[in-house]
C-alpha cells in the first residue's frame, strides 16, 4: 500500500465524520405532541410554545378599574386647581393694573382742579364767555371723559365723608345738618376721592322740634292779648286859690 493511498483514506474517513457532526434532526410531525394542536406549515423548527398565560379574573379586572378610576380624579382635581389658581392669578394681575392706571389718572386729574375752580369762579362772576368758555367745555367734557365727577350742592344732607364745613348756622327751617352753600365743589375718580366739598352747613337751632316752637308762639300771643292796660293818666288839678290872700 502506497503513502498516497492511505491519505487518501485518511481523508474520506474525515470527511465521514463531518457529514456525521453535521446531521439535523427536524421534527416534522403536525401534531404538537405537548399541546396536542395542529403545528403551523414550516413550523417544524419553531420552539413549541408554552402553556397559555392565565386570563385575568373579575375581582383583579374591578381593582384595575377602582384604581383607574381613583386616578382619574386625582388628575381631574389638579388640572381643576390649577384652572382656579390661574383665574385668580389673571384677576389680581387685572386688579393692579387698573388700580395703576387709575392712579396715574388721578394724579394728572388732580393738578387740574384749581384750573376747574377759577372756571367755576368766573362762570358765577357771569366772565366765562367766549372762547373761554369753549375751552373750559372742552377740558370739562375731557375730564368727564376720563371718570372725574364733581359733587356738592346745596341742601343736600351734611356727609363728613365728602364735606368739609367751613361755616356754620343754626335755622329752624332744617331738620338736621344740612349744607347751605357750597364754597368748592369736591371730586372724585372712580372710587377714589379726590378731594372733599367745602360747604356751609346749617343746624337745627337750639335742637327744638316744629310743636315746641309752635307752642311758644302761642304762648307769647296769650301774653299778649291777656296784659292788662295802662290807667289813664289823671287830669291835672287848677291851682286854687289861698283864701287868706287879700283880693
Amino acid at each position: 500500500m502506497s503513502t498516497q493511498d492511505s491519505f487518501g483514506r485518511s481523508r474520506a474517513a474525515g470527511d465521514r465524520g463531518t457529514e456525521a457532526e453535521r446531521v439535523v434532526v427536524r421534527d416534522r410531525r403536525r401534531i404538537d405532541p405537548v399541546t396536542g394542536e395542529a403545528r403551523a406549515p414550516g413550523g417544524g423548527d419553531r420552539p413549541s410554545p408554552g402553556p397559555p398565560s392565565p386570563r385575568p379574573g373579575p375581582d383583579q379586572e374591578s381593582e384595575e378599574i377602582v384604581k383607574l378610576t381613583a386616578e382619574l380624579e386625582e388628575r381631574t382635581a389638579d388640572l381643576q386647581r390649577v384652572s382656579a389658581e390661574y383665574a385668580n392669578y389673571r384677576r389680581r394681575v387685572d386688579r393692579d393694573r387698573q388700580a395703576v392706571v387709575t392712579a396715574a389718572k388721578a394724579q394728572v386729574v388732580g393738578e387740574l382742579l384749581t384750573v376747574l375752580d377759577d372756571i367755576d369762579r368766573a362762570q358765577a362772576h357771569g366772565d366765562l364767555i367766549g372762547a373761554f368758555k369753549l375751552v373750559a367745555d372742552k377740558l370739562q367734557d375731557a375730564l368727564t371723559h376720563v371718570g372725574l365727577e364733581s359733587y356738592g350742592s346745596d341742601g343736600e344732607p351734611f356727609d363728613p365723608a365728602v364735606h368739609e364745613a367751613v361755616q356754620h348756622a343754626s335755622s329752624i327751617e332744617v331738620d338736621g345738618p344740612t349744607v347751605s352753600a357750597v364754597l368748592r365743589r369736591g371730586y372724585r375718580l372712580g372710587d377714589r376721592q379726590l378731594r372733599p366739598a367745602m360747604v356751609a352747613v346749617t343746624d337745627r337751632a337750639g335742637g327744638l322740634d316744629d310743636a315746641d316752637l309752635a307752642g311758644d308762639v302761642d304762648a307769647e300771643i296769650v301774653e299778649e292779648t291777656t296784659a292788662p292796660s295802662a290807667e289813664p293818666d289823671a287830669p291835672e288839678s287848677e291851682p286854687t286859690s289861698d283864701p287868706r290872700a287879700t283880693p
